[in-house]
């Protein structure tokens, strides 16, 4: 490690009180000062509008900490940020692509929508510009070269869920499921069912798929769920996210009090807030819990806490380990780094110190790494996704 960076690990120790220097700087396998290095561009790409926009924020909210508390930068790198609009379609998605590339960026990081992931495959790999997806993950991402995801692939959600239900629900217990008609949905549903068992009678009643709005209007899924509820099910397993997930929640506990299994993006960031009571009981599973007792957790919770007054998300997470693993990448390439060199070097990493636990990716480029189950609980007057235990550890 050269003296620059020691000097600015040893500053970023005492401005938090506690870390390693493993999650303070990068691996320094460069001997070039970092006050030489040339600034770089990476591009960041969320949606400014619409129901998801809190999660758009949330990713944004994340890379600029590790940012913040690396100096602005990057493999010593000073780093320009440059924002695009992903939109809600492939092709507001592409449109945001092309906006990035053309001004010369190093690497793209961000993405919300599985579909716009999906539309934008081509032209990222085409472009041999590495993207570092922290939330879209549809399985159908297949055989990519340039496209790496910090945050999860969709079945894994329901996988997790699909073995833990299997186990918990009583042999006469039924499960209504019920999803939006979307690009993610049907990786989640066959997670879930492969791992409760395909064939179980406990979920053999068909999926109920329901609109696909993100700003749905206050009776958007009334139908649909008198429809799946009308098969008496003892529990419900949904999979929303976003205002989707508020206006989902309220329609069903108008109608259904029993127990509510879900992804846990159904209960994460505002839409907790907005569900208020609505929301106590329900359990979920994801590969993050704000509340994970790690010197990681404590100094990324701690920092963004303060900074943005309000509890971290997995969205942020993955966004905060998508700037530190371009960190690393960047690090290992030297001081004039290429797209195609940061590309190779993401896979010459190895293990992630992560505010979620210790992860690394594995061949497909995703991570590998442990999902957890949450309650919503109360806390005072406030409600919070309590952690519970350990699922497994998929990918």
């Amino acid at each position: 490690m050269s003296q620059m960076n020691r000097r600015r690990a040893l500053q970023l120790l005492a401005a938090l009180g506690t870390t390693g220097f493993a999650a303070a700087c990068g691996s320094d396998t460069d001997d070039q000062p970092a006050t030489n290095r040339s600034p770089i561009k990476i591009g960041l790409i969320v949606p400014k509008g619409g129901g998801v926009k809190s999660i758009g924020d949330d990713i944004t909210n994340g890379f600029q900490l590790f940012l913040d508390l690396h100096g602005q930068q990057l493999g010593g790198h000073p780093v320009e940020l440059l924002t695009a609009d992903e939109g809600e379609t492939a092709k507001s998605g592409k449109a945001a692509v092309d906006q990035l590339l053309k001004q010369n960026v190093l690497a793209l990081t961000g993405v919300v929508s599985s579909s716009v992931m999906v539309g934008i495959r081509d032209t990222v790999e085409e472009a041999r510009v590495p993207l570092i997806g922290s939330n879209a993950s549809p399985s159908s991402l297949q055989s990519v070269v340039y496209i790496w995801r910090t945050s999860y692939v969709l079945d894994e959600a329901g996988r997790a869920l699909g073995r833990y239900l299997r186990d918990q629900l009583p042999a006469n217990g039924r499960v209504a499921i019920i999803v939006p008609e979307n690009v993610g949905s049907p990786d989640v549903v066959r997670g879930f069912r492969q791992e409760f068992g395909a064939s179980d009678p406990r979920i053999a009643d068909p999926v109920t798929n329901t609109n696909p709005t993100s700003s749905p209007g206050k009776t958007t899924y009334v139908a649909d769920i008198e429809k799946a509820l009308a098969k008496k099910p003892t529990a419900v397993f949904c999979f929303f996210a976003g205002a989707a997930a508020v206006e989902f929640i309220k329609q069903l506990r108008d109608r259904f009090s029993g127990p509510v299994y879900a992804p846990g993006f159904l209960t994460e960031g505002t839409v907790l807030e907005s569900l208020g009571q609505d929301a106590l009981g329900i359990q979920t599973a994801l590969n993050y819990s704000a509340d994970l007792n790690s010197t990681s957790n404590r100094v990324f919770a701690s920092a963004y806490r303060k900074k943005h007054q309000i509890t971290p998300t997995t969205y942020a997470m993955a966004s905060y380990d998508a700037a530190q693993v371009l960190d690393q990448a960047i690090q290992l390439t030297g001081g004039s780094p290429t797209p195609q060199q940061v590309n190779l070097a993401l896979g010459r990493i190895g293990q992630i110190d992560s505010p979620r636990g210790i992860w690394q990716f594995n061949q497909p480029r995703t991570p590998q790494q442990k999902w957890y189950l949450r309650e919503v609980q109360r806390d005072g007057q406030a409600t919070s996704n309590v952690l519970i235990n350990e699922l497994a550890t998929l990918g």
